[in-house]
């Protein structure tokens, strides 16, 4: 009897090993990428939480504790090994927009992605990885506690789960359906939650998108479509940036030197237009693209759903069409980018990570796009959209290198809070990576000698305490600032273009211009006409008429503003 009775007395030793095994499959991932740099807390911090929900049964039930810990070790742990594998392959973690991508694959493409990527290192990484899992298991023992105690742990790590649906619903006043959707995106890294949340994440954002494409396939064609420019061999490539205002360029007078690059490929290059007054109606990506790559505008915000895109408008021109993008793919905000990529004839999705607060970086974009260029087609139609400067701004260049090079507050010309000077200085370091990205890829476009030209701009601004008091730290359409709205806008033409194509570009640069309204000013540049083309919209037409330049939400009754009588 004192022998049972000593087998049955709480051990302080079993109950770390049961955590360190229930927990090591999901967070050790989240610590490495933790401590790695590679993004926040938080995915750790949620890891441990619904990890520790397999510790409910072994409290409960402790004569079957390795029973649980067997079958959870064999299909906890080997679905964790996907997790593992694709971070170790890809630097990103799994997500939505992977199940996207394997739908989008044919079996041949899988055979080359295993042929390409099984190597020794990812080997032994897994033996390693699974025989610490397996030392964890041998070490999994019960845990004898009193009944009211075992009760009152497993209750709180119930609540503690289930509390961002309570703080949803009671706090935040949100629906019962947003909560539950958010408590599966704090799942999402945790296995097998994780790849469940994303496979159900991914066919729901699937079904919007393909709603919304099929809508637009029932769209008429544009009418009257000219193209001056017959069928002369040419390419036409937009760059998107992300969340970078021009007041932190160097190249628009900004104060430190932030657009070395850029600056001098314009001394280089009589060709390259630097636009200095143009702004962006919307401070959010997915709001401004509604309009800038369709006929919406802040009038008429649900154009988008009721005419055709810039890319219909491409492809109808006879363009073959592609889209290489470094932002998220399969989101439930993002599903609307994915949507136009999805109008283009070829895409490369080079970010699936779960995490928009994770390194990912542009120079992703070099080598689909050198690879686009050599496509035999005659005329090519380009998009490429960048992850930019997008918050959190340490994470959009790498460490330790020549861009991490603002570090105090020399160069800053007003008071600012010790406590905010990192971040600054931060998002003046993304602009400066941000300046290698787009002049390398001006430079790639140039030394194609492809025919045709590149447009750049970013789809909003940011302001990073810039405005007076400097105290304000993104983009609030409530509480807009000048520097949210202003971006850069920047052309360069090709020498064989230039010659065919003469003009005065140059003496527009200080038109006031909206984004609203790209989708006139390209098929200008493109020498493209139908009955919805307004020359009069375009920044490089004659005709141009300067219009008021609403910012704000449009379907607000009162959230129209003339952003020309903001306070600068």
């Amino acid at each position: 009897m004192q022998n049972t009775k000593a087998n049955c007395s709480f051990s302080r030793s079993a109950l770390i090993f049961n955590i360190l095994f229930f927990t090591y499959f999901s967070s050790a991932l989240q610590l490495y990428i933790f401590f790695s740099g590679h993004s926040n807390v938080i995915g750790l911090r949620d890891s441990i939480i619904y990890s520790l929900i397999w510790l409910i049964p072994v409290l409960i039930f402790p004569n079957y504790t390795r029973s649980i810990a067997t079958v959870f070790g064999m299909i906890v742990g080997s679905l964790s090994l996907i997790s593992i594998g694709y971070f170790i392959i890809y630097r990103q973690e799994f997500s939505q927009s992977v199940f996207f991508i394997m739908a989008e694959s044919n079996f041949a493409e899988s055979s080359e992605f295993i042929q390409q990527y099984l190597s020794i290192k990812l080997v032994v990484i897994l033996i390693i990885y699974s025989l610490v899992g397996i030392f964890l298991w041998t070490k999994v023992k019960p845990v004898y506690v009193k009944s009211y105690t075992k009760w009152i742990v497993s209750m709180l790590i119930v609540i503690y789960a289930i509390m961002p649906v309570f703080i949803s619903v009671t706090i935040k006043k949100s629906s019962i359906k947003k909560a539950g959707s958010h408590l599966l995106t704090r799942m999402e890294t945790t296995v097998p939650w994780q790849l469940l949340n994303s496979y159900l994440a991914y066919r729901s954002q699937l079904s919007n998108m393909e709603d919304i494409l099929n809508h637009l396939q029932t769209l008429p064609p544009l009418e009257n479509l000219k193209d001056a420019n017959g069928n002369t061999p040419r390419t036409l490539v937009l760059v998107i940036g992300e969340s970078t205002t021009r007041n932190r360029m160097g190249i628009y007078g900004y104060g430190r030197d932030t657009t070395p690059q850029i600056e001098q490929f314009k001394k280089d290059n009589p060709n390259f237009v630097v636009f200095n007054d143009v702004v962006s109606s919307r401070p959010y990506t997915i709001e401004i693209l509604q309009q800038a790559l369709t006929f919406a505008d802040e009038q008429h915000p649900d154009l988008y759903l009721k005419t055709p895109s810039l890319i219909h408008l491409m492809k109808q021109a006879g363009y073959k069409t592609f889209w290489i993008t470094n932002q998220q793919t399969m989101t439930r905000r993002n599903t609307m980018l994915t949507m136009f990529s999805q109008q283009t004839d070829e895409q490369f999705y080079m970010n699936n990570d779960r995490n928009q607060s994770a390194r990912r970086y542009d120079e992703s974009v070099f080598e689909p796009f050198k690879k686009v260029l050599h496509d035999p087609s005659e005329k090519k139609f380009i998009v490429i959209h960048l992850l930019g400067t997008h918050m959190k701004y340490a994470f959009r260049y790498p460490k330790d290198g020549e861009h991490d090079r603002f570090k105090d507050k020399t160069g800053i010309t007003f008071n600012i809070d010790d406590d905010k000077v990192d971040v600054y200085n931060t998002y003046d370091n993304a602009i400066s990576y941000n300046d290698y990205i787009t002049t390398t890829l001006f430079n790639i476009f140039k030394d194609s000698q492809e025919n045709g030209f590149m447009l750049y701009f970013s789809d909003h601004g940011e302001d990073v305490y810039q405005t007076s008091p400097h105290n304000i730290l993104g983009r609030n359409e409530k509480a807009p600032t000048r520097t949210m709205y202003t971006v850069p806008f920047m052309l360069w033409q090709s020498p064989t273009w230039v010659a065919t194509h003469p003009n005065h570009y140059q003496h527009y640069v200080d038109r006031k211009f909206s984004t609203q309204d790209l989708i006139h000013t390209w098929s200008d540049l493109a020498g493209l006409s139908y009955n919805l083309y307004v020359p009069e919209k375009s920044i490089v037409n004659p005709n141009f008429h300067q219009s008021t330049r609403w910012i704000g939400d449009p379907y607000d009754k009162n959230g129209l503003i003339d952003f020309d009588k903001l306070a600068k």
